[in-house]
């Protein structure tokens, strides 16, 4: 009786701390950068729950997506200064840091050597940046500001690395309507990776191009869930 009540009180708290999950996802989807970092700084412990809810959600993909990322960066030669937006736990950080020179940016510091900000307004200097990584990180409407900061942040030939899950492209003119979008931000498309049944990977490289003033049209679908 014990075992079948522990694991139906397992059940009850999982299924609560998924709902609360996809609110804040849903609410990360739909606020911009700015407001998502004053709400997270007004209740750290949301970064805390959010957190947990996507490691239980990664531990059913096939691949986690941050794997190719981490293997591709370790292919760089030499020691180059990476800016992570939306570190998260800061893994990359904590497996390149033999590598390389990782600056981890999130909404909330969850891990130490992360800087909390609204990832359009980072404390990198201009163009001091080899490689920057969004890993399921472009959330919400200020999508083109924290692509606008990539561009501020890189080096001319400076590698931009974009990862996103396929169904956010839909409906949305797709992953073509995104490339075009951001080589207007100053970027030429150079490698794209759709193999995976989930995410999309695309890379790009930093242009002499000034990004354009007008913003681009291109919105991610957002993850808004049915109401139970």
């Amino acid at each position: 009786k014990s075992k079948r009540g522990g694991s139906l009180q397992d059940k009850l708290r999982q299924k609560l701390a998924g709902g609360r999950f996809r609110q804040l996802n849903e609410d990360l989807y739909t606020s911009s950068g700015a407001d998502n970092f004053s709400r997270f700084q007004r209740d750290p412990e949301l970064a805390a729950a959010y957190h947990r809810g996507f490691r239980e959600q990664a531990a059913g993909w096939p691949a986690n997506p941050l794997d190719g990322v981490i293997a591709a960066l370790a292919r760089l030669p030499g020691r180059k200064v990476v800016a992570d937006f939306g570190c998260g736990d800061a893994r990359l950080a904590a497996e390149l840091a033999a590598r390389h020179d990782v600056r981890s940016f999130d909404l909330v510091a969850t891990a130490p050597g992360v800087v909390a900000c609204d990832m359009a307004r980072t404390p990198l200097a201009t163009a001091s940046v080899d490689a920057a990584v969004f890993c399921l990180a472009l959330m919400g409407p200020s999508l083109w500001a924290f692509l606008a900061e990539a561009a501020r942040v890189l080096k001319p030939g400076g590698l931009l690395k974009i990862v996103e899950v396929k169904s956010r492209f839909e409906g949305a003119g797709g992953v073509g309507a995104f490339v075009a979008g951001v080589r207007t931000m100053g970027f030429e498309a150079v490698a794209e990776d759709a193999a995976n049944s989930m995410f999309v990977a695309l890379d790009f490289r930093r242009t002499g191009s000034a990004p354009a003033k007008k913003r681009p049209s291109f919105a991610f679908r957002a993850c808004v869930y049915k109401k139970r």
